[in-house]
Protein backbone atom coordinates (compact mmCIF):
# COMPACT_ATOMS: atom_id res chain seq x y z
CA UNK A 1 0.00 0.00 0.00
CA UNK A 2 1.35 3.44 -0.71
CA UNK A 3 2.15 5.63 1.50
CA UNK A 4 -0.23 8.50 0.79
CA UNK A 5 -2.85 5.88 1.00
CA UNK A 6 -1.94 4.91 4.65
CA UNK A 7 -1.77 8.43 5.67
CA UNK A 8 -5.32 9.08 4.35
CA UNK A 9 -6.63 5.88 6.67
CA UNK A 10 -4.65 7.09 8.89
CA UNK A 11 -6.30 10.56 9.26
CA UNK A 12 -9.92 9.90 8.74
CA UNK A 13 -9.74 7.07 11.64
CA UNK A 14 -8.44 9.94 13.50
CA UNK A 15 -11.14 12.41 12.71
CA UNK A 16 -12.95 9.95 12.78
CA UNK A 17 -12.31 9.21 16.48
CA UNK A 18 -11.73 12.69 17.95
CA UNK A 19 -15.79 13.77 16.58
CA UNK A 20 -17.13 10.99 18.47
CA UNK A 21 -15.30 11.87 21.53
CA UNK A 22 -16.42 15.25 20.80
CA UNK A 23 -19.66 13.96 20.33
CA UNK A 24 -20.02 11.95 23.23
CA UNK A 25 -18.70 14.66 25.88
CA UNK A 26 -20.99 17.62 23.97
CA UNK A 27 -24.26 15.99 25.34
CA UNK A 28 -26.92 18.49 26.62
CA UNK A 29 -27.29 18.78 30.92
CA UNK A 30 -29.22 16.31 33.05
CA UNK A 31 -32.20 18.57 34.07
CA UNK A 32 -34.35 16.40 35.48
CA UNK A 33 -32.61 14.79 38.71
CA UNK A 34 -32.52 15.99 41.81
CA UNK A 35 -31.83 19.69 40.75
CA UNK A 36 -34.59 20.72 38.75
CA UNK A 37 -36.99 23.24 39.03
CA UNK A 38 -40.66 22.17 39.71
CA UNK A 39 -40.83 23.52 36.09
CA UNK A 40 -38.98 21.08 34.45
CA UNK A 41 -40.19 18.39 36.81
CA UNK A 42 -43.78 19.70 35.59
CA UNK A 43 -42.80 19.25 32.00
CA UNK A 44 -41.08 15.87 32.63
CA UNK A 45 -44.40 14.70 34.44
CA UNK A 46 -46.62 15.79 31.34
CA UNK A 47 -44.65 14.20 28.82
CA UNK A 48 -44.18 10.75 30.76
CA UNK A 49 -47.92 10.43 30.97
CA UNK A 50 -48.71 11.81 27.65
CA UNK A 51 -46.04 8.91 26.33
CA UNK A 52 -47.59 6.37 28.76
CA UNK A 53 -51.10 7.70 27.26
CA UNK A 54 -49.93 7.26 24.14
CA UNK A 55 -48.22 3.82 24.13
CA UNK A 56 -50.88 2.28 25.63
CA UNK A 57 -53.85 4.07 23.79
CA UNK A 58 -55.22 4.80 27.30
CA UNK A 59 -58.97 6.31 27.98
CA UNK A 60 -59.89 9.08 30.36
CA UNK A 61 -60.53 7.02 33.51
CA UNK A 62 -57.46 5.20 32.61
CA UNK A 63 -55.42 8.65 32.42
CA UNK A 64 -56.99 10.04 35.87
CA UNK A 65 -55.77 6.54 37.53
CA UNK A 66 -52.01 7.09 36.07
CA UNK A 67 -52.01 11.15 36.61
CA UNK A 68 -53.06 9.91 40.53
CA UNK A 69 -50.40 7.08 40.80
CA UNK A 70 -47.90 9.88 38.94
CA UNK A 71 -48.75 11.79 42.00
CA UNK A 72 -48.52 9.53 44.74
CA UNK A 73 -45.22 8.33 43.11
CA UNK A 74 -43.93 11.97 43.44
CA UNK A 75 -45.37 12.70 46.84
CA UNK A 76 -43.42 9.58 48.39
CA UNK A 77 -40.32 10.73 46.37
CA UNK A 78 -40.66 13.97 48.45
CA UNK A 79 -41.18 12.27 51.58
CA UNK A 80 -37.63 10.38 50.75
CA UNK A 81 -35.64 12.78 49.81
CA UNK A 82 -36.93 15.88 52.86
CA UNK A 83 -36.79 18.98 52.70
CA UNK A 84 -33.10 19.28 52.34
CA UNK A 85 -32.34 20.99 49.25
CA UNK A 86 -29.02 19.00 49.07
CA UNK A 87 -30.03 15.07 49.44
CA UNK A 88 -26.53 14.42 49.66
CA UNK A 89 -25.81 16.63 52.68
CA UNK A 90 -27.30 14.18 55.23
CA UNK A 91 -25.06 11.61 54.06
CA UNK A 92 -21.94 14.28 53.63
CA UNK A 93 -22.60 15.07 57.53
CA UNK A 94 -22.06 11.38 58.50
CA UNK A 95 -19.09 11.83 57.63
CA UNK A 96 -18.00 15.15 58.00
CA UNK A 97 -15.89 14.20 61.12
CA UNK A 98 -12.99 11.60 61.78
CA UNK A 99 -15.33 8.86 62.98
CA UNK A 100 -18.81 7.70 60.59
CA UNK A 101 -21.99 9.21 62.86
CA UNK A 102 -23.57 5.72 63.37
CA UNK A 103 -26.57 7.28 65.21
CA UNK A 104 -27.20 9.79 62.90
CA UNK A 105 -27.39 6.94 60.07
CA UNK A 106 -29.41 5.03 62.32
CA UNK A 107 -31.72 8.02 62.73
CA UNK A 108 -31.74 8.71 58.73
CA UNK A 109 -32.71 4.74 58.34
CA UNK A 110 -35.09 4.92 60.64
CA UNK A 111 -37.01 8.20 58.90
CA UNK A 112 -36.71 6.40 55.64
CA UNK A 113 -37.93 3.38 56.91
CA UNK A 114 -41.23 4.36 58.28
CA UNK A 115 -41.71 6.96 55.38
CA UNK A 116 -41.67 3.67 53.38
CA UNK A 117 -43.92 2.39 56.00
CA UNK A 118 -46.70 4.95 55.97
CA UNK A 119 -46.91 5.96 52.55
CA UNK A 120 -46.38 2.62 50.55
CA UNK A 121 -49.64 1.49 50.95
CA UNK A 122 -50.85 4.49 49.26
CA UNK A 123 -48.56 3.82 46.55
CA UNK A 124 -49.66 0.26 45.97
CA UNK A 125 -53.34 0.92 46.02
CA UNK A 126 -52.39 3.61 43.68
CA UNK A 127 -50.88 1.01 41.10
CA UNK A 128 -53.01 -2.00 41.67
CA UNK A 129 -55.96 0.41 40.67
CA UNK A 130 -54.42 1.68 37.24
CA UNK A 131 -52.97 -1.71 36.32
CA UNK A 132 -56.56 -3.42 37.22
CA UNK A 133 -58.01 -0.73 35.26
CA UNK A 134 -56.43 -1.91 31.93
CA UNK A 135 -57.69 -4.51 29.69
CA UNK A 136 -55.31 -7.72 29.12
CA UNK A 137 -53.90 -6.19 25.90
CA UNK A 138 -52.92 -3.22 27.71
CA UNK A 139 -51.26 -5.20 30.63
CA UNK A 140 -49.01 -7.48 28.12
CA UNK A 141 -48.01 -4.32 26.64
CA UNK A 142 -46.82 -3.42 30.31
CA UNK A 143 -45.35 -6.42 30.95
CA UNK A 144 -43.73 -6.40 27.75
CA UNK A 145 -42.26 -2.77 28.13
CA UNK A 146 -40.58 -4.08 30.95
CA UNK A 147 -39.72 -7.20 29.96
CA UNK A 148 -37.51 -5.47 27.39
CA UNK A 149 -35.99 -2.32 29.73
CA UNK A 150 -33.81 -4.58 31.52
CA UNK A 151 -32.03 -1.48 33.68
CA UNK A 152 -30.55 2.02 33.26
CA UNK A 153 -27.92 1.35 30.73
CA UNK A 154 -30.07 -1.97 28.96
CA UNK A 155 -32.08 0.70 26.68
CA UNK A 156 -34.32 -0.54 24.16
Amino acid sequence: MKPWIKRTFLLIASASILAGGLSACGHRPHEFGATASPEQHAKFRSWALERATHALDLNADQQQRLALLADKLQAQRTALMGSTPDPRAQIKALVASGKFDRAGAQTLITEKTTTLQTRSPELIAALADFYDSLNPAQQQKVRDLMEKRHGWFHRG
